[in-house]
């Protein structure tokens, strides 16, 4: 791993996940998480202290080591039973049919293959089980979509692989889930950056 991914990344994307316009949709959405828990790229643990108390057990998976590193440390404060795991979203390393819910806050943008992360999901979760997410993606005005077209092959290598461009409800409803609540629009700053998807998704 180069010094940039392994050293600067990390401590960039912290900095980044920490802005004050993302906490309104953690507050929405964390606490709906209920029973077992599995968050998808928990990164540096910017989610855990608003878990609520419905959650039995949270296991965090990332493939940054030094994301979860900074990660451990906000789970020793945060009053959540949590177990860190290094892997990747596309080949989850844990059973079938075990999880209430998965959590997703800005993550498919970066997995290498978003649609085998989200049938990795689908296959952990029960089969009353819950996908929660918010995540950044393609914006419905073509103009703007048009600058995510162009601007993602730059933003890419210095956003650890992140896509501005990515379809995804389109690739959630692919994937198989049901899809009975979802709210998209604009954040707060430029557009090509800022069309969030935020929702809850049924395994179906």
């Amino acid at each position: 791993m180069s010094f940039y991914n392994d050293r600067v990344l990390p401590r960039l994307l912290n900095l980044a996940m920490r802005n004050k316009d993302l906490q309104a949709y953690r507050r929405r959405l964390v606490p709906a998480a209920e029973g077992r828990v599995l968050e998808i790229g928990i990164g540096s643990g910017l989610n855990l202290p608003f878990y609520g108390p419905g959650v039995t057990e949270m296991v965090g998976l990332d493939p940054s080591a030094p994301l979860l590193r900074m990660a451990g440390g906000q789970a020793a404060g945060s009053g959540v039973r949590v177990r860190l795991l290094e892997g990747s979203a596309e080949a989850i390393p844990l059973e079938d049919a075990s999880f209430d819910t998965v959590l997703t806050t800005w993550t498919l943008c970066s997995v290498r293959d978003a649609g085998a992360a989200l049938a990795e999901i689908r296959r952990v979760l029960k089969p009353a089980g819950r996908l929660l997410f918010v995540e950044h993606g393609s914006a419905p005005d073509a103009g703007v979509a048009r600058w995510q077209d162009r601007l993602t092959p730059l933003w890419k290598p210095i956003a650890g692989g992140c896509h501005l461009n990515r379809p995804i409800e389109a690739l959630i409803r692919h994937a198989g889930f049901g899809l009975p609540d979802l709210h998209a629009g604009y954040m707060a700053g430029p557009r090509p950056f800022t069309f969030m998807y935020e929702g809850r998704a049924s395994k179906g």
